[in-house]
């Protein structure tokens, strides 16, 4: 794992545990089991949707994208701000919005349902 990713256990001190997990070419960043940032080329993203993109965009931080098959491919992540590595109450504040994103973002377990006769 590389420093950059090992040192987001203390910039999230305030906000709670953290655990990163390979993904790709970077890492996805967990939180109660539910991945609310993603890591790649040492650049933190955080978990953006509909709620929260203008929190993102107010402040010019942008999403991450990459290249498929000649297209742009844009995930609903934002680069985090860089006030969050010095400042642990910002970046207790960002993690909160970018978890309850991933929170509202979650996909509905699927319902079994058992065929008794």
């Amino acid at each position: 794992m590389s420093e950059f990713v090992d040192n987001l256990s203390e910039v999230f001190a305030l906000f709670g545990p953290v655990r990163a997990k390979r993904m790709f070419g970077g890492y996805g960043i967990y939180h109660a089991d539910f991945m609310f940032a993603l890591v790649e080329d040492d650049v933190l993203y955080l978990k953006a949707d509909e709620q929260s993109v203008a929190a993102f965009t107010r402040q010019g931080l942008q999403p991450f994208e990459y290249e498929k098959d000649n297209k742009t491919i844009k995930l609903s992540y934002y680069t985090a701000p860089e006030e969050i590595f010095d400042d642990p109450e910002t970046a207790r504040e960002w993690a909160v919005l970018a978890f309850e994103a991933a929170l509202r973002c979650r996909k509905p377990k699927r319902k079994t349902t058992s065929k008794r006769k």
